[in-house]
């Protein structure tokens, strides 16, 4: 059997941590790439990162580069690619330079790896995966954003915690944009199948949502210096995993809708049968009118980022 060929682009703790968890997980052969200013740097984590193997006990190789062409014929890439926000960074500022970032990778890729399903990290999100569909030109199901897995872990990890149980028992789900338009589903949230509007009082449910809303601030908060990448990497992983393996997996991602929900051709975060090939499938719900509200402002925001970034002119 043919092992998967696993691109990540952008080796900064992002990117060099997903790499390692998808060697570790054995999810195939890792080719970890940055920029050629980088010089040796993706090779020399890369190297690291394969002489962990032994130890892990997993047979896959392990590539640094900074050139295209070790990443030809990628299974699956994932672009990690961006910069923060810096101070006195405004968001279009920030908007307009991670959409030329992204547009220089989409336009490699789509060279190197024309079959390829990606998966887009980078911020901000929703409008960074309409942007690189638009460069690759691929069918949409092979373009989805990872921002969903990772809410919705952060949502469960706070639920745990509330009521002293393990993580495993917490099923949730969240829709929207990536960030504070978020949509928090408790209607699809449950502690070992016991609905968790029986568990937790609403106050302190919104309170527990609106920490998940905010949860990439809080670790930025903590560090100082530098943003969370664990917790990304960890859900951008799981998606790799559904996609290599066909797991057929029902998760949320940013995945293009077009009449569904009412949408209207834009990348917004919904649940999806993620497998071989991407997308299998967009979930459709039905949204009380509490939800409809609320995922509209969401849909409404990421259409706001992709028209400022039409503005700009990326």
């Amino acid at each position: 059997m043919k092992r998967a060929k696993i691109t990540v682009i952008g080796a900064g703790n992002v990117g060099a941590t997903t790499a390692a968890w998808c060697a570790a997980q054995e999810l195939g052969d890792v080719v970890l790439l940055d920029i050629p200013q980088t010089e040796s740097m993706p090779a020399g984590k890369a190297l690291d990162l394969l002489e962990a193997t032994p130890i892990l006990g997993t047979d896959v190789q392990v590539t640094g580069t900074t050139d295209y062409a070790d990443t030809a014929g990628s299974d699956v890439v994932v672009i990690t690619a961006g910069i923060p926000r810096k101070p006195g960074m405004s968001r279009d500022d920030l908007l307009s330079t991670n959409a030329k970032i992204m547009t220089s990778v989409c336009e490699q890729v789509k060279a190197s790896s024309p079959e390829a399903v990606v998966i887009v990290v980078s911020n901000p999100l929703d409008a960074m995966v309409s942007q690189a569909a638009k460069i690759l030109e691929f069918p949409k199901s092979r373009v989805l954003g990872q921002a969903g897995v990772l809410d919705t872990a952060r949502y469960r990890t706070f639920i745990a915690q509330e009521l002293g149980v393990s993580v495993e028992d917490v099923t949730a789900m969240l829709m929207g944009g990536h960030g504070d338009t978020m949509v928090p589903m408790p209607s699809c949230t449950a502690v070992g199948g016991v609905p968790v509007t029986q568990l937790i009082a609403k106050e302190r449910l919104d309170e527990i949502v609106d920490r998940a809303r905010k949860g990439g601030a809080e670790i930025v908060g903590l560090l100082k210096t530098g943003s969370a990448y664990y917790a990304p990497a960890a859900a951008t992983t799981q998606m790799v995993e559904a996609i290599v393996k066909d797991k057929k997996r029902l998760i949320p991602c940013s995945a293009y809708c077009e009449s569904e929900y009412g949408v209207g051709g834009y990348f917004v975060g919904v649940p999806c049968i993620l497998g071989d090939g991407g997308v299998k499938k967009v979930i459709e719900l039905d949204l009380n009118e509490t939800e409809k509200a609320a995922f509209q402002k969401s849909v409404d925001a990421v259409k706001d980022l992709v028209s400022t970034m039409a503005d700009l002119g990326v």
